[in-house]
């Protein structure tokens, strides 16, 4: 149990950094779209930028990391992370912040890999209970990243925020040398005598024998194939679980960008924002310098009903962990799609503050309740041999939800309140019915070595 606890705990650390580094941006959006002059499409830009790197190189490190291993490919995603992060609090004009950010979405795509590390290594009566578990050290993440932003932005600026948020992960590289290589991994590439030495600190540290005998597994050259995700056996898995990935994404960043658009731009009850919302804001003393630009900062209180909202992740935890170990991993999981999409036409009623903090409340329980789930199944569904690579397309496709949400949340919602709730509940629903057909149930189901 001692190695379960060590890889939960680096791996939980691993994921307090990604919250940090996907979340920063909704709590500077007010502050760039000021300090730059953005227009709404500008600052969604630089959400979709960021999840467009995340898509593209979520495939090309789960392919590295099947061929060549998950650890490597983890430690190179956090050092290419850190370091582009804290290039971004230098930059001197909105297309460099642009390009920096999508250069650490591309890092954090890799980050992934610890999950499937600490999967790896979990026996399958643990995988239902352990990895949900995890939702609580993104929601320590994102806490931190909101705590530190009411407190960093309003004094010494969000450049200093993001220098401060780049601090874990530079920390966390320098633990990994207590991260051990996926002894499934080794023993599938015929690297038995590595995956021995991991197994046997294994067994000292839990204070056991090891069990006689020898590894033996068929060494696997065909490893980390695209072809083998679209193989008769998995391609209508595939398929729904893209599907299914991408709307929970779309459905996930949605409901962040939502709560900090409805809380800067006082979008409640279908109102359109008001004129007198608009300041004017100066540039030097030249003539011609002044343009109209949205600049309500966030407020002590549009803080605490972040905080509050984002505390909501974990509240459905305990029903969550008993739906997947109960119901099973596909009937839970278009439970809580279903009930995703009532509660994003909730948020439309005309209600008090603290009627809109309760919607939001429960609409981050629920789709963090959608992600435990859906990040389980695939990590169970799909073989060793294209475990990372499953992981890391899943992961890609999802980020198109992710760069398609900041328009619809940052942009429709200015428009069309309803539209825009309307549009998130229909993706639901159709993911809903997505989980609900998955021909595979991995409820109790050992972990496939070949597929």
């Amino acid at each position: 149990m001692e190695i379960i606890n060590l890889a939960d705990g680096l791996g939980g650390a691993g994921t307090v950094v990604e919250a940090m580094e996907i979340m920063l941006i909704a709590v500077v959006s007010p502050v760039i779209r000021c300090e730059w002059q953005l227009e709404n499409w500008q600052v969604a830009l630089v959400t979709t930028m960021v999840f467009f790197g995340y898509m593209v190189f979520s495939i090309v490190f789960g392919l590295l990391a099947d061929r060549y291993g998950r650890w490597k490919i983890l430690l190179i995603s956090f050092l290419w992370g850190a370091y582009f992060s804290l290039l971004t609090s230098f930059s001197p004009s909105y297309i460099w912040f642009v390009f920096l950010r999508t250069m650490v979405g591309c890092g954090v795509s890799g980050h992934a890999q610890g999950l499937i590390i600490k999967t790896e290594f979990l026996p399958t009566k643990y995988r239902g209970y352990m990895l949900p578990l995890s939702q609580v050290f993104w929601l320590a993440g994102s806490l931190l990243i909101i705590g530190l932003a009411s407190v960093v932005i309003p004094t010494i600026g969000w450049r200093w925020l993001i220098r401060i948020a780049s601090i874990p992960g530079i920390i966390l590289i320098m633990a990994f040398k207590f991260i051990p290589e996926s002894a499934r991994f080794n023993v599938s590439t015929g690297n038995t005598q590595a995956a021995m030495t991991t197994l046997e600190s294994i067994a000292k540290m839990n204070s056991s024998a090891m069990p006689e005998g020898k590894l033996v597994e068929p060494i696997l050259e065909k490893r980390g194939r695209f072809a083998d995700l679209l193989d008769a056996k998995y391609l209508r898995t595939t398929l729904q679980i893209w599907v299914i990935w991408l709307g929970i994404s779309f459905a996930y960043y949605g409901v962040i960008l939502a709560s900090a658009e409805l809380l800067e731009r006082d979008l409640v009850c279908g109102s359109q924002p008001e004129l007198e919302s608009e300041v004017v804001v100066t540039l030097g003393d030249t003539e011609g310098s002044q343009s109209p630009c949205h600049c309500h900062m966030f407020a002590p209180s549009d803080y605490r009903t972040m905080i509050i909202s984002t505390i909501g992740e974990i509240a459905l935890n305990p029903l969550n962990i008993l739906g997947i170990n109960f119901l099973g991993r596909r009937l839970s999981l278009s439970i809580t799609m279903g009930c995703t999409a009532l509660f994003f036409l909730l948020l439309n009623i005309c209600t008090s503050s603290a009627g809109l903090v309760g919607f939001l409340f429960m609409l981050r329980a629920l789709v963090a309740a959608n992600f435990n789930t859906i990040y389980i199944y695939t990590a169970e569904v799909y073989p060793t041999t294209m475990r990372a690579l499953g992981m890391g397309t899943s992961g890609s496709l999802c980020r198109i939800g992710a760069m398609v949400a900041p328009f619809i949340s940052q942009v429709l919602m200015s428009a069309s309140i309803l539209g825009a709730l309307c549009l998130f509940s229909s993706v639901c629903v159709v993911c809903a019915i997505s989980a609900f057909t998955l021909p595979i149930e991995t409820k109790g189901r050992a972990l496939q070595q070949i597929k």
